[in-house]
C-alpha cells in the first residue's frame, strides 16, 4: 500500500540527489560538460573558507537544538496536566508563521534600531538606540538563533507533549512514594521514556536549521555565510560554471546531516533500545 508513495518520493529525491552528485562532478550537459572529474570537489575541500561556514552551520544548529530542546521539556512538564486552551494556541501560534516573517519580526524586535532597543533606550539603560548590542548581521549569529528557536521549540514541545501523555504515569508515583525528588523523577523516570522520541524530534529541528538557507540570509554575515547561504550563492552565480561547486556544498550538507542521523540511530538503539 506504501509502495506507490514511496515510489513518488523516493523517485522525486533519488533523482534530484542523483543529478546534484552527478553536476558537482562535472556533468553538465547543458554547459557541454560531458566529462566527470573532480575540480569542484578539490576547490571546496581545500578552500579554508568552507571549513568555517561548516562551523558556523554546526554552531548554529547545535545551539539552537540545544536550548529549543531544553525549553521544549520545559513547557511540556508544564503544560502535560493542564487542559487550558489559550497555552496551546499560543504554542501553536509561532509554527504557522513563516521563516521569513519570523525573521523579520527578530529584526524589528532586536535589531539596533529595532523595538527592544528604543525601550531601554527610553528607561535610560543607554543613550541611545545604536548602544544596543547588535543581535542582528553579527558573529555570534544571535539573530539567526533567536528566530529558530522560537519557531523550533513549539515543535518539540508538542511532540514531548505527546509523549508524555502518552506514557503511563504509575512509575512516576510509585518513585514519587518511595521518596525520589522531582529532579529524581525527571533524571531516571521521565527522561529515559520519552528520550528516543525528544532525540528524534531533536534531530528533526537540528537538520531542518542545518539545511535552511532563508533566515541566515536575511540575518547573518556574508563572511563567512552558513553552507545552506555559500550554496546558495554559488548556484545563484551568473557563471554557470560555478554550478559544481554549488552542488559539491549541498551534498556536504547532506552528507553530514546523513552521518548525524546515523550516528544518532546507533546510539539511541545503543542506549534506549529503539
Amino acid at each position: 500500500m506504501l509502495a506507490p508513495a514511496l515510489v513518488v518520493i523516493g523517485g522525486l529525491f533519488g533523482g534530484g540527489l542523483a543529478d546534484a552528485l552527478a553536476q558537482s562532478f562535472g556533468w553538465f550537459p547543458a554547459l557541454g560538460m560531458h566529462d566527470l572529474e573532480l575540480d569542484a570537489w578539490r576547490a571546496v575541500l581545500r578552500d579554508p573558507a568552507i571549513l568555517h561556514s561548516l562551523l558556523l552551520t554546526l554552531y548554529v544548529a547545535a545551539t539552537t537544538t540545544a536550548i529549543s530542546t531544553i525549553l521544549a521539556v520545559a513547557l511540556a512538564l508544564a503544560l502535560r496536566g493542564s487542559s487550558a486552551r489559550l497555552p496551546m494556541a499560543i504554542l501553536h501560534l509561532p509554527i504557522t508563521i513563516p521563516y521569513l516573517l519570523a525573521a523579520v519580526g527578530i529584526t524589528l524586535l532586536v535589531s539596533q534600531s529595532g523595538l527592544l532597543a528604543r525601550v531601554i533606550a527610553n528607561l535610560g539603560f543607554i543613550d541611545e538606540p545604536r548602544d544596543f548590542p547588535p543581535l542582528v548581521y553579527d558573529p555570534y549569529a544571535i539573530g539567526i538563533i533567536l528566530t529558530y528557536v522560537w519557531k523550533e521549540t513549539p515543535f518539540i514541545t508538542l511532540i514531548t507533549l505527546a509523549l508524555l501523555r502518552g506514557a503511563p504515569e504509575e512509575l512516576e508515583q510509585v518513585a514519587r512514594t518511595l521518596g525520589a525528588t522531582r529532579r529524581q523523577c525527571l533524571r531516571h523516570v521521565i527522561l529515559p521514556r520519552i528520550m528516543s522520541g525528544l532525540l528524534a524530534a531533536a534531530f528533526v529541528a537540528f537538520a531542518f536549521t542545518f539545511g535552511a538557507f532563508e533566515v541566515p540570509l536575511l540575518l547573518g554575515e556574508t563572511s563567512p555565510p552558513t553552507l545552506p547561504v555559500l550554496a546558495w550563492y554559488e548556484y545563484q552565480s551568473l557563471d554557470l560554471a560555478d554550478r559544481p561547486t554549488a552542488m559539491a556544498v549541498a551534498l556536504i550538507i547532506a552528507i553530514v546531516t546523513g552521518v548525524l542521523a546515523v550516528v544518532l540511530l546507533r546510539l539511541s538503539r545503543r542506549f534506549f533500545n529503539v
